[in-house]
């Protein structure tokens, strides 16, 4: 599309690529946050996927949670199998996703990224996460993050 960001014109092609079925929105505002995203769409804070990724120990490790939960990173670690979890640097997070804080996408990083997903998530019929810009976002349901993710199934909190 013109004058699309280049982060969200990869998205739309590998959410194609993926056969993700959702709909791509650009929103006037940056909604980086789970609460401005909701608020947006008019949808409950627990509909959005937050894609927090993670360091551990300079692997990236992403976390698909749901907006109305905070990762619990010990708990999180222990289940994953990993010594420990800490926040990425806004620099980390743009050298494994090509994206931003606030606009990461669960798909379309420069290489495959570990991924997990909250089960609060599968409560929803329709999930909202970031496509690859905190302007942009997608509708998509929790079978069909798994399927494009190959994420895993943690209880984050």
């Amino acid at each position: 599309m013109a004058n699309e960001h280049p982060a969200v014109t990869s998205f739309r092609g590998q959410l194609a690529r993926r056969g993700g079925t959702g709909d791509v929105i650009i929103l006037p505002d940056s909604v980086h946050t789970a609460i401005l995203a909701s608020q947006a769409l008019g949808c409950e804070v627990g509909a959005i996927a937050n894609s927090l990724l993670f360091d551990a120990g300079g692997q990236p490790v992403l976390i698909l949670t749901s907006g109305a939960h905070r990762v619990d990173t010990a708990k999180a670690a222990d289940l994953i199998g990993l010594g420990r979890l800490q926040r990425a640097s806004a620099d980390f997070v743009k050298q494994h996703t090509g994206q931003v804080i606030g606009g990461v996408s669960p798909i379309a990083h420069p290489a495959p990224v570990p991924t997990w997903i909250d089960t609060w998530l599968r409560r929803h019929d329709v999930v909202w996460a970031a496509a690859g810009h905190p302007a942009a976002v997608f509708s998509t349901t929790f079978e069909e993050l798994v399927e494009m993710t190959g994420a895993v199934e943690i209880e984050v909190e």
